[in-house]
């Protein structure tokens, strides 16, 4: 068997799934990228595509099994699949938020918990869930996202102390910006409320702008290498403006953030 770690990383069509999975490859990993069509996936050199639906438990289930009956180990699950969604909370409808935490929230427990059995039996493992700095500071216009990934966070957490008597640890990696299409193009709620137009608009735009200068994947792909393979930690924030953002968070003051978060977005 080979003593290669095998990686599954969710969604690698593009972005930050697809940068992490090259890198993984670079670092001699044994790589699987999960797609939700293989027949329209872009091949990516040295990874394995495996079809899987994150919303679909039973196509999470046969996915994983699938991947360790050709690997016989799975050592690392970097859950990165997710959407996105601007809009206010007001105007976000029921159907809206449920999309959004089947995929972002529950998509990351069912992979959970069909990888979990197998690192268990193993006594090791390395789960990492992509959060966000949105996973921990408030996001005006994109509250239901913002709180898909607090709940990821909430969740994390907890799991890593149920784990560690089995070798497994669990990690989050919580980007800023970057520069890939679930920014540039995350979808609006389709119900807008007129009296929010205005606002909305301008943090759209804030978001667009920021998006536009953000860096390019790779330095997001090169954490979560680091979170996979590195040491423990329980914590990853990318050098630049999450990490800035993560000690903010951490040692200033409620009203300077919160007034520095409305300025960041054109706010009054």
């Amino acid at each position: 068997m080979s003593s290669k770690k095998v990686v599954v990383v969710t969604g690698v069509s593009s972005g930050i799934g697809r940068a992490a999975a090259e890198r993984f490859v670079a670092a001699g990993c044994q790589v699987y990228g999960t797609v939700r069509s293989s027949a329209t996936a872009v091949a990516i050199p040295g990874v394995q595509l495996v079809e899987m639906d994150v919303r679909d438990a039973a196509s999470v289930d046969q996915a994983m099994r699938l991947v360790e009956s050709r690997a016989g180990r799975i050592d690392v699950l970097v859950n990165n699949a997710g959407m996105s969604l601007v809009g206010a909370v007001e105007e976000t409808s029921i159907a809206e938020a449920q999309a959004l935490f089947d995929t972002n929230v529950f998509g990351t427990l069912r992979t959970i918990q069909a990888v979990l059995p197998v690192m268990r039996r193993q006594r090791a493992g390395r789960i990492v869930n992509l959060s966000s700095v949105l996973g921990f500071l408030p996001a005006p216009y994109m509250g239901l996202y913002a709180a898909s990934k607090h709940a990821v966070e909430g969740m994390s957490e907890t799991l890593d102390h149920e784990v560690r008597a089995f070798g497994v640890r669990v990690v989050l990696v919580e980007p800023s910006y970057t520069k890939t299409s679930l920014d540039a193009n995350a979808p609006r709620a389709a119900s807008g409320i007129a009296v929010y137009d205005k606002e909305r608009d301008t943090v759209s735009r804030a978001i667009a702008a920021n998006v536009g200068k953000a860096p390019d994947p790779d330095g997001v792909a090169g954490t979560i290498v680091e979170a996979a393979l590195g040491r423990w930690k329980m914590r990853r924030t990318p050098a630049g403006q999450a990490s800035i953002l993560s000690k903010l968070r951490r040692f200033m003051p409620a009203a300077p953030v919160d007034s520095a978060i409305r300025k960041g977005l054109g706010m009054v």
